[in-house]
C-alpha cells in the first residue's frame, strides 16, 4: 500500500513538472511550432533582405542635415533628433512601433496560421506600388514618401509569400507602421493650435475655478505682478502624448472591439483625452508657481533650491513652476499627459469591449486529478 502511494506521488510530481514549463521554454516551444507551420519562410526572408538592402543603399537622396544614402539610417536619425536626444524627440515613439506590431501579430498567430497560406503572385502589384512610391520620394527628395514605399513593399512581400488571407488578417496591426513616418516640421500647424488651445483652457480654469490670476498673451501665461511666467513651447504642445494616445486607441479599438462604431468612438476619444492630459500638466505648473510665490513659503523655497532668501521671495513661484515643468520628483509630472489619457482610454475600453466572453472552465479531470484522488485515499 505504501509503495503504491509512493509511485502515485512520483507520477503526479512528474506530470506537474511537465505542466509547469518555464515561460521562456514555453515561448521557445510555441515559436518553433509556429515556425514549422509557416510556409515560404525562406522566400519571404530572402526577399525582405533584398528589399531592405535597396533602401539601405539607395533610400535617401537629400544628403542634407543627415548625410547618408540609407533611408534606414535617416529614419533612426529623425526618430532620435540626430542621435543626440531620444527623450526630447517628438518622433521617438516610432522606435517602439516595430516591437508593438510584432507583438500584436504574435498574439494573432492562430488567426494568421488559419488562413490559406500560399504563394500569391498578384501581391507583386503592392511591391511594385511600393517601389514606385519610393522612386517618387527619391526624385523629389522626400524621405517620408520613401518610408511609405518601404512599408508598402514589405506588406506586398507578405502577401506574395502567404496570400491574400494573410494580408487581410494582418492589415491591423501592420497599419501601425504609419506612425513610423516622422512628422518633424510638418507637425508645426498642429502643435501651434494645440499650444493655443491649452493656454486658453488654462486661463479659463485658473480664472473661473481656481481663482488664480494669470494673463494669456498668445502662448504665454504671465502672473500680473510678474512673479512667474511660462510659455507653452512646441515641446509642451502635447504632440507626443497625442501620438501615443492615438496609437493606443487604435490598438485597443482593433484588439478589443468588433463593431466599427465602437472602434470609431474609441479613436475619436483619443484627441480630447490627450488634450486633457496636457492640460493637467500645465495646470500643475501654474498651481505650483502660484503656491510657491507665497511669502510664508520663501524660507522653505530657499532651503530646497539652495538660493538666497531674497531670491526666493522674488522668484520662488518661478522656481517651483520650473521644478514641476522639469518633471518634479522622479519625473512623475512629465508623465501626467500619458497617465490621464491612458487611464481614460482603458476605462472607455472596459465599457466598449464587445469581444465574446469565454464560458466557465470545466472541472479539471484526467490522470493528474485521478492520481491526486488516489493519493488522498
Amino acid at each position: 500500500m505504501g509503495r503504491d502511494r509512493l509511485c502515485n506521488s512520483l507520477v503526479i510530481a512528474r506530470m506537474d513538472r511537465s505542466s509547469n514549463v518555464g515561460v521562456l521554454e514555453e515561448f521557445r516551444l510555441e515559436f518553433w511550432r509556429v515556425w514549422h507551420r509557416l510556409p515560404n519562410k525562406g522566400l519571404f526572408l530572402i526577399l525582405l533582405a533584398a528589399w531592405l538592402l535597396l533602401f539601405q543603399a539607395l533610400g535617401n537622396s537629400t544628403l542634407g542635415y543627415i548625410d547618408t544614402h540609407s533611408l534606414l539610417q535617416w529614419m533612426y536619425s529623425a526618430y532620435t533628433a540626430g542621435g543626440q536626444d531620444v527623450v526630447a524627440s517628438d518622433d521617438a515613439f516610432a522606435l517602439l512601433i516595430p516591437i508593438i506590431v510584432i507583438a500584436l501579430m504574435w498574439s494573432k498567430r492562430e488567426e494568421l496560421l488559419a488562413q490559406d497560406l500560399r504563394t500569391w503572385w498578384p501581391a507583386l502589384f503592392l511591391v511594385a506600388m511600393g517601389l514606385v512610391i519610393h522612386l517618387l520620394g527619391f526624385l523629389v527628395q522626400q524621405p517620408r514618401v520613401s518610408i511609405v514605399g518601404l512599408f508598402t513593399g514589405i506588406y506586398g512581400l507578405m502577401g506574395l509569400a502567404w496570400g491574400p488571407g494573410w494580408l487581410r488578417a494582418s492589415f491591423f496591426p501592420f497599419f501601425l507602421f504609419a506612425f513610423c513616418v516622422p512628422l518633424g516640421s510638418l507637425a508645426e500647424p498642429i502643435t501651434f493650435r494645440l499650444r493655443l488651445l491649452v493656454t486658453k483652457l488654462v486661463e479659463i480654469i485658473c480664472h473661473y475655478f481656481l481663482a488664480i490670476d494669470v494673463v494669456r498673451e498668445g502662448t504665454m501665461l504671465t502672473e500680473p505682478a510678474g512673479r512667474y511666467h511660462y510659455e507653452v513651447a512646441a515641446a509642451c504642445s502635447g504632440i507626443r502624448s497625442l501620438v501615443a494616445t492615438v496609437a493606443l486607441a487604435l490598438i485597443l479599438a482593433f484588439v478589443s472591439m468588433r463593431a466599427w462604431w465602437r472602434r470609431g468612438l474609441m479613436i475619436a476619444a483619443a484627441f480630447p483625452l490627450a488634450v486633457l492630459g496636457n492640460l493637467l500638466r500645465m495646470l500643475s505648473i501654474v498651481v505650483a508657481a502660484e503656491f510657491g510665490s507665497q511669502a510664508w513659503l520663501a524660507p522653505y523655497t530657499a532651503k530646497f533650491f539652495n538660493i538666497p532668501l531674497e531670491v526666493a521671495l522674488q522668484a520662488g513661484g518661478q522656481k517651483w513652476g520650473e521644478y514641476i515643468h522639469d518633471g518634479g520628483p522622479m519625473g512623475i509630472f512629465s508623465l501626467l499627459p500619458y497617465i490621464a489619457a491612458f487611464v481614460g482610454l482603458l476605462m472607455l475600453e472596459r465599457y466598449l469591449d464587445d469581444r465574446p466572453r469565454p464560458g466557465p472552465r470545466p472541472k479539471p479531470d484526467g490522470p493528474i486529478q485521478a492520481g491526486r484522488e488516489a493519493v488522498a485515499r
